[in-house]
């Protein structure tokens, strides 16, 4: 959720941590912040709540000590205390000595204090984080190594960690994690840790990812201690595969609009990735998982949406059933004999998905990962992976890795119907098949919705309330409608199973209130859109030919109408530029959420 980036370079340290913060935006963030290094061993320490334009007006108003390499930068979602400057990071000691960013949530925080207060330190801020700055120089006291000191800091902490404590006289950096995600890397500019492989991939070929309970010094032939031990045998270096572009616009108004058009290509990638072993049963095979006779989907947010599809199509498919799972209140679910658990989360990080994987809803069950990021804690916590390619998406609000998702887990879930006897050859090829129409039709539903949307968006516009409808496989597309109206234009939107109007939502519909139906070609939808009508409402259909927002080729599919997520996408997006919004980062919302 909030960023950290941390370097030792040759060059002034604050050319790096630029770059790498506004590669770090994406994440979502309500202040920013740097501590640099100077000359002479103090520290600069230049902290906004506002966005990173502002961090580098106070950076090019530096006129104190020239700055050198070692540095720390934070860019901040708030979780304990206000949005303040004073709140922001990088937190400093009683001595001004030791600086540090966090990212996690410290639970112990307020005894720690209270211990700390009593041996005379003084706090400025009420946040967590601070908390973890005096520990450490407390230790620092105690030992006189900075590396020690962190390792006798974290021992007294329970919660989550992403850490980089600075020494500035020495200019040592040490870096930690536990629960929260945290890689270092070394390459001829000098030594780089971040959140995010993203912040640093332009100065990297490859990187490290701590495991957690790791503690490492930032140096090429730095320490790594495990859990207080000698680390026996550093995690494997991964080659950095992202690329510069990745993190441009390339012409579009917004991030949002240039991954809603690549989501053709990237179905076509993740087809190409599974594709030869899905009719064969052999996608499934390769990971090695026991038979199952049940399927539990956990996620949060939009990869729960895609969960629901996933778990339609398999109880269609395969007669196979399946409970859909909150991530956050897995701990009140009894878990299934013989079940298989899919844990969805698009950046492999998500502390609910993590935190549900140690819950009674799994309890001991095989566990396949459904992520973006092969390499994140989620993927290695599982015991299988399967990558759902979708490629960076810098957007909060997630659009390709929504419809990658469903496909990648539709996919997998053919493989096994297929390895377990439960689904013909003949039938998945044919489903197959059908999968890779997809592009096609994703690209001609937005080619249709950015024609017809914006004129609807127009009629709409006023709408203070919004109603998404639909039936059986449309229902969690209406979900995601909703969702992502929600999202972005900061507008109350609700979704419902159609037939469940008459049951109390009909009491939201009057004269102009917008309800947005996804029509999957249940018979029963035009019944419930006479009841709107019949009301006053504003109907505002997406499916088959005569529908306000036409779908070629539509058809009855396991996993429902995919392509009807494309409008939806376009719907929320106009609407909220229409209203001023920032699509691209919106308010109080972050794209990797590694709190609870």
């Amino acid at each position: 959720m909030c960023g950290i980036v941390a370097c030792r370079t040759s060059r002034p340290a604050v050319e790096y941590l630029r770059v790498a913060l506004r590669r770090l935006e994406y994440r979502g963030y309500d202040s920013v912040g740097v501590a640099l290094r100077t000359v002479t061993g103090d520290v600069a320490r230049l902290r906004t709540t506002g966005r990173i334009n502002a961090l580098d007006q106070l950076v090019d108003q530096w006129a104190g000590t020239r700055l050198d390499g070692a540095g720390l930068g934070h860019t901040r979602w708030a979780t304990h205390g206000a949005v303040t400057e004073a709140n922001a990071h990088p937190h400093t000691d009683c001595t001004g000595r030791i600086t540090l960013v966090h990212n996690g949530i410290v639970e112990n925080a307020d005894e720690l204090r209270d211990e700390l207060r009593a041996g005379g330190h003084r706090f400025a801020t009420s946040v967590d984080s601070e908390v973890l700055c005096h520990l450490v120089e407390h230790a620092r006291a105690r030992c006189g190594d900075l590396f020690e000191a962190v390792e006798l800091a974290l021992s007294r902490v329970k919660g989550s960690w992403a850490l980089a404590a600075m020494e500035a006289q020495a200019g040592r950096i040490v870096v930690a994690a536990n629960g929260s995600p945290l890689l270092v890397a070394h390459a001829p500019h000098g030594d780089f840790a971040a959140s995010d492989i993203g912040a640093i991939a332009e100065w990297v070929d490859e990187y490290r990812v701590l495991d957690d309970g790791d503690v490492v010094e930032l140096a090429a032939s730095g320490r790594w201690s495990r859990r207080g031990g000698v680390a026996g045998q550093r995690p494997a270096a991964i080659k950095c595969t992202w690329h510069a572009c990745d993190a441009d616009r390339a012409g579009y108004a917004d991030f949002m609009a240039k991954e809603i058009d690549e989501q053709p290509e990237a179905v076509s990638r993740v087809l190409d990735q599974l594709g030869g072993g899905i009719a064969t049963g052999e996608l499934w095979a390769g990971l090695g998982l026991p038979p199952f006779t049940r399927l539990r989907v956990i996620g949060c947010g939009t990869s729960l949406n895609a969960g629901q599809v996933i778990g339609h199509a398999v109880r269609r498919l395969g007669g196979i059933p399946t409970a859909i799972t909150v991530a956050s209140e897995a701990a009140e679910e009894i878990p299934d004999a013989s079940q298989l658990c899919l844990a969805i989360s698009q950046s492999g990080e998500t502390a609910d998905v993590l935190h549900a994987m140690e819950s009674t809803a799994v309890s001991g069950s095989p566990v396949v990962a459904l992520t973006n990021n092969p390499h994140a804690t989620l993927a290695r916590r599982a015991h299988a992976v399967v990558e759902c390619a979708a490629g960076t998406e810098i957007g909060v609000a997630a659009t390709k890795t929504f419809v990658c998702q469903i496909v990648a887990g539709v996919a997998l879930m053919i493989s096994a119907l297929v390895a377990t006897n439960r689904l013909a050859s003949a039938t998945a090829n044919r489903l197959v098949d059908d999968l890779r129409r997809l592009p096609d039709q994703l690209f001609a539903a937005a080619t249709v919705a950015k024609c017809v949307v914006p004129p609807i968006v127009d009629q709409v516009g006023t709408a203070t309330g919004f109603i998404f409808l639909s039936r059986g496989a449309g229902l969690p597309y209406a979900a995601e409608g909703a969702l992502k109206l929600k999202e972005l234009s900061y507008r109350w939107a609700e979704h419902y199973p159609a037939g469940e109007l008459k049951h109390g939502p009909l009491a939201l519909i009057s004269t102009g209130t917008p309800v947005v139906v996804i029509d999957n070609g249940d018979p029963k939808l035009a019944l419930n859109m006479a009841e709107v009508r019949a009301r006053g409402g504003h109907v505002v259909s997406i499916g088959p030919a005569g529908c306000d927002v036409p779908l070629a080729d539509i058809r009855q599919q396991p996993w429902g109408p995919l392509e009807s997520a494309v409008p939806l996408q376009i719907f929320a997006r106009n609407l909220a530029l229409a209203l001023g919004r920032d699509v691209d980062k919106p308010r109080n919302l972050a794209k990797s959420v590694t709190v609870e």
